[in-house]
């Protein structure tokens, strides 16, 4: 049988535009991030991996999606790379500080492009 919820998050991320799929993963990856903090100061260290874990497949997804033929595409690259690399890190040091200033800059991300598809 198949689960209701499942069914309608399939056809959800199914109707989305590329817009709203991509505001939808910046904003996991924050709550990702969010969560694997609060993971790290209770040191549930195994669900904060995960979490982490989670972020960085969301990353390794904007990058394989990126459109070389633009600009703006090189920033993200770079942008995205730097991501991966502080996740990393931080996976293995379980470092909060290391994941915090990475927020701010999903939230940016995801405000970037919620204004963007707002004009289009």
């Amino acid at each position: 049988m198949n689960n209701p919820y499942q069914q309608f998050m399939k056809q959800s991320v199914s109707t989305m535009t590329p817009a709203e799929m991509l505001i939808a993963l910046y904003d996991k990856a924050e709550q990702e991030i969010n969560k694997a903090i609060i993971y790290i100061d209770n040191k549930d260290y195994g669900k904060a991996s995960t979490s982490i874990l989670k972020v960085q497949d969301i990353v390794a997804m904007l990058d394989s999606s990126l459109k070389m033929k633009y600009e703006v595409s090189e920033n993200l690259a770079s942008l995205y790379d730097f991501f991966s690399k502080q996740l990393i890190t931080a996976n293995i040091s379980k470092d909060t500080e290391i994941l915090k200033p990475l927020i701010p800059l999903f939230a940016d991300l995801k405000d970037a492009f919620t204004q963007i598809s707002r004009k289009g």
